[in-house]
């Protein structure tokens, strides 16, 4: 059976809680979209916004150098939190 795909509203919505759990695999590392998704479980487009996110609002950075598969590798930003 096939999986229907999610609205991006919903999509966007999950941000917030997969958001420590993306922090949490970075704590071993930079990782790529793809490598994040496996992880989770999850799938690329879907992390893809996530990632975006929390590099919109400083939670990661990209490295400058791509992989020899042409993907950006993530790593999070030490941040205090209040």
């Amino acid at each position: 059976m096939l999986r229907q795909e999610r609205e991006i509203r919903e999509i966007v919505r999950d941000e917030h809680l997969m958001r420590g759990r993306i922090l949490k695999l970075l704590a071993g590392g930079p990782l790529t979209i793809p490598e994040v998704a496996t992880a989770l479980g999850r799938p690329s487009h879907e992390v893809t916004h996530w990632v975006m996110g929390m590099r919109k609002y400083g939670y990661v950075l990209e490295d400058k150098e791509v992989t020899d598969e042409g993907y950006y590798r993530y790593a999070a930003i030490e941040r205090d939190e209040p």
